[in-house]
């Protein structure tokens, strides 16, 4: 029986009483690990396959050591103008030894699912309320007399309006009724600049 796992991101096929050298998990030595992200089972006579996952089964293992892979090295080099740049490179990886494959694990979903913590619920009211109803019984600010009067005394400053820049003059075509308007008031205003 073997099943395909996956693990860290990468999917391993994964037998039971085999060691694995996967990528660095966040887990303590000697630490007991499920696995539920199960792609494929195959058992004996019977070979099910996930869409992607398959529900109620989980590979049980056990944290053996942390250590690193072997050192990769890393060397560049632009022929000709004196460029060489050597770098070493070791992975971290974690070994793991798959001591089951659990096919019935839907009972430690649903312990799982009880210790999540309690969503609070939204308060449901059973009668609708209309502002305007609270509106009418209670006013929603009140002001004290006193507050009044010094609301009368504030003097309010005026503002003058920021100026605005003079719009661009756009040549647009005008009916023959316009142009007649504008000469008019253009021969009036020359009148009244020479008076």
């Amino acid at each position: 029986m073997f099943a395909i796992v996956d693990i860290a991101g990468q999917q391993f096929k994964v037998e039971k009483g085999k060691s694995y050298f996967v990528h660095r998990l966040p887990h303590a030595v000697d630490a007991n690990v499920a696995f539920d992200k199960v792609l494929l089972l195959y058992n004996e006579s019977d070979i099910r396959v996930g869409t992607p996952l398959l529900e109620g089964i989980a590979v049980d293992a056990k944290v053996l050591e942390h250590l690193k892979g072997e050192k990769v090295v890393v060397f560049k080099k632009k022929r000709r103008k004196g460029y060489r740049v050597k770098n070493g490179h070791r992975q971290y990886f974690t070994r793991i030894l798959v001591e089951d494959i659990v096919l019935d694990a839907s009972p430690r979903k649903k312990a799982a699912e009880k210790r999540e913590v309690a969503v609070e619920q939204p308060v449901i009211v059973e009668q609708p309320v209309i502002v305007e109803q609270l509106i009418d019984e209670q006013p929603i600010v009140e002001f004290p007399a006193e507050a009044e009067t010094v609301l009368e005394n504030i003097v309010v400053e005026e503002v003058a309006p920021k100026k605005r820049k003079p719009a661009k003059k756009v040549a647009v075509e005008q009916p023959a009724e316009a142009e007649a308007v504008v000469e008019e008031t253009v021969a009036e205003n020359a009148t009244e600049e020479t008076e």
